[in-house]
């Protein structure tokens, strides 16, 4: 099932911004947690960051088996990087983070009850808090990465669509009309 030359799919739409949702929830999450100090924020988080890991798997095998609709033409080579490169590290981020926060649970022993239905497996690393807190900090490091990188993000589009008037924006929000 090809993408459309025009617009990504249905699958890619659900799980873009399906995905965009859970992280902007993520940020909340945390941020809740460290105001309220405590609290079901922390087993939420964790949650909702394995379903992301899961779901940015299958959005990353979906977009192997459906490549990427080619971006315009007349786009500079500078932007077409950095677009390019911005996606593969939105990967990176959205794998690695979730990937850092399980291996810190995992060595320091703390289990993961994935939204309370069951216990979420953790990986065979040991180590207690020295080696959970350097899992951690590597995990706070890919979430000011990911700050950045949802800045470009946002920005790049908004730029496509305000400045540039092409239908880049067009291709990802349903609701925005193609332009001729």
């Amino acid at each position: 099932m090809a993408e459309p030359r025009n617009r990504y799919s249905q699958v890619s739409l659900i799980l873009h911004w399906l995905i965009a949702v859970m992280v902007i929830g993520q940020i909340a999450l945390i941020m809740v947690h460290d105001a309220t100090e405590g609290g079901p924020w922390m087993g939420l988080h964790k949650s909702v960051g394995l379903s992301i890991l899961v779901l940015t798997l299958a959005r990353l095998g979906w977009r192997i088996a459906n490549p990427a609709i080619p971006l315009p033409a007349e786009m500079p080579r500078w932007q077409r990087l950095l677009a390019r490169g911005t996606h593969v590290l939105f990967y990176a981020v959205l794998i690695g983070m979730p990937l850092g926060g399980w291996a810190a649970s995992s060595a320091a022993g703390r289990d993961i009850a994935w939204f309370g239905l069951f216990d979420w497996p953790l990986l065979p690393i040991s180590g207690g808090r020295e080696v959970a807190g350097q899992f951690m900090d590597a995990h706070e490091m890919g979430a000011k990465l990911l700050y950045v990188l949802l800045a470009l993000h946002i920005v790049g589009a908004l730029k496509h669509h305000f400045v540039d008037r092409d239908n880049v924006l067009h291709r990802m929000l349903p609701f925005i009309p193609r332009r001729p």
